[in-house]
């Protein structure tokens, strides 16, 4: 079975809106607000370079779509197989994109076969949903010494379960990374 792993820019707070841009009213806070220290971002390499898989919701690939294809940065998540969970898209453009239907679909997608983890790369709602299926194995998280308030977050009080602090490193910009295991 393949790890789902979701990955997420995260304020004190709990919200994940808009960390590099979108509609929140302080969109891009992750590089606005917060002094850039470039191996606080390590661990995004790494999940690039290991995931086998992209899966994300339609709000993200609505924003990630028109953007990443163009930058070099992102290189192997434009060429690995992405899945977008939408009840509504009918024909994506970026490359090497399908679409599921249904948390079962993901389910399958996690039981099937294929090589590395399956990256959740933003899409709060969708993360949501995935924790209270189950579907969820890890968190890396990016905590950002930033209160927002308001905003998406990624926790909605409807998950259950223990998570197991795995990986720890705090940052001189006030950044921490956290890696939680869900305990099952």
């Amino acid at each position: 079975m393949r790890t789902l792993i979701v990955t997420e820019f995260i304020t004190l707070d709990g919200v994940v809106d808009s960390p590099g841009g979108g509609d929140h009213p302080r969109a891009g806070w992750t590089f606005k607000e917060v002094p850039f220290v470039e191996e606080a971002y390590e661990i995004k390499g790494t999940e690039q370079e290991e995931a086998g898989a992209l899966l994300i919701g339609r709000q993200s690939y609505d924003e990630f779509a028109p953007i990443w294809p163009k930058m070099d940065e992102f290189a192997e998540y434009n060429a690995m197989p992405k899945y977008v969970v939408s009840t509504t898209l009918t024909d994506p453009e970026w490359n090497n994109t399908s679409v599921l239907r249904s948390l079962d679909q993901v389910a399958a997608l996690k039981e099937g076969d294929g090589e590395g983890t399956i990256l959740v790369h933003g899409s709060p709602t969708l993360a949501q949903a995935l924790a209270e299926a189950g579907l969820v194995d890890r968190y890396h998280l990016l905590q950002f010494p930033v209160t927002l308030g308001e905003g998406k977050r990624l926790f909605n009080g409807r998950e259950q379960g223990t998570l197991k602090l795995v990986e720890f490193e705090a940052y001189p910009n006030g950044v921490v990374k956290y890696v939680y295991d869900v305990e099952r």
